[in-house]
């Protein structure tokens, strides 16, 4: 016990030491949010809420290309997946007025749109960047092409209050009294985290997406492993997309993911290929976004284009400070090809 005490102890603080600057804005970002809620309660909670919630399909979207990514298949087609899913969940949920086998449907959806993406990229070898590509002009086809106006929708889900929980101040509102997707995409996140580095599955898949050659050799089916990672992936993000239609607005319009895949790229690259940095830049998003609705609100005296765009500016800014420093899996992007 006398040797272990200082090692414990020295690995504790080498962990502080290397995350100060995230420590530090924690720290700020926590400050700040008690002090918004001593000044304005009503607002600050109406804020934070939104940015749950804006956040939802982001980090939906993040944890799709991150999955397919670490297993060495890059996904620019989420945008399309969740485009897709959001559709068909609408129409499943005006024909049949079930949410939750509207929900389902639109998660199959995804995970369909996984498996033909897989079949191009791991059986057919194409380009990924093609092949994601194919997804999303697929999707949009499809969606502006059956797409009719004026379907009634069966309602949407209504927020689920986690009882005592609920009450709490702040914290309460915020993550206790939410729809069920929201609640399944936080724990998406965490069960992904634990998933891809607690678990024998996460080790043989970031294997594949690090040296795919050194996993065969081990025994590692690679094309296997790739074609499962990449259908749960298209499932997740087919919940980002059934989000949008059965719990965000309740309604489908054309392109109404509008460009929310492709910044669940961006998110996934600001997280560095991590479930739990991911989903703190989904925040940091949906934060914008909920900031965004707030101030055209409030009436501030900025013009609507400039505020608007603050969520693409941020995506700039993250991707030119962020890309050449995070270092994505080794082989990712590159198909595999078997000795003899």
């Amino acid at each position: 016990m006398e040797l272990t005490a200082p090692t414990t102890r020295s690995a504790a603080t080498g962990w502080v030491f290397k995350n100060k600057w995230l420590l530090l804005i924690g720290a700020i970002v926590v400050g700040a949010i008690v002090y918004a809620y001593a000044t304005n309660d009503r607002v600050t909670v109406a804020v934070l809420a939104s940015t749950l919630r804006q956040s939802t399909p982001l980090i939906l979207g993040a944890l799709c290309g991150l999955i397919g990514e670490r297993s060495g298949v890059v996904n620019i087609g989420i945008e399309g997946q969740m485009l897709l899913a959001a559709f068909v969940a609408f129409l499943a949920n005006v024909y049949i007025g079930n949410l939750w086998i509207a929900l389902i449907i639109g998660a199959l959806t995804g995970a369909l749109m996984g498996a033909l993406l897989a079949f191009m990229a791991v059986t057919l070898k194409m380009d990924q960047i093609i092949g994601g590509t194919v997804i999303n002009i697929l999707a949009v086809g499809l969606t502006g092409y059956f797409y009719t106006a004026g379907l009634v929708t069966k309602g949407k889900f209504a927020p689920i209050s986690l009882g005592p929980l609920a009450d709490i101040p702040l914290i309460g509102p915020v993550l206790f009294n939410n729809p069920p997707i929201t609640y399944l995409a936080i724990i998406l996140v965490f069960a992904v985290h634990y998933v891809l580095f607690h678990t024998r599955w996460g080790l043989r898949t970031r294997a594949v997406g690090e040296h795919p050659r050194a996993a065969d050799t081990v025994g590692i089916n690679v094309f296997r492993t790739r074609y499962i990672n990449v259908i749960l992936a298209g499932a997740i993000a087919g919940l980002g997309g059934a989000f949008l239609t059965l719990e965000g607005v309740g309604s489908f319009e054309r392109l109404m993911t509008n460009g929310r895949g492709f910044l669940a790229l961006a998110i996934m690259i600001f997280g560095k290929w991590t479930p739990l940095g991911a989903w703190a830049g989904a925040l940091l998003f949906g934060f914008l976004y909920a900031l965004n609705t707030q101030l055209q609100f409030s009436g501030v005296g900025l013009p609507p284009q400039l505020i608007g765009s603050l969520p693409y500016l941020a995506t700039i800014l993250v991707l030119a400070g962020f890309v050449g420093r995070s270092r994505a899996p080794a082989a990712s992007g590159q198909p595999y090809e078997t000795e003899g």
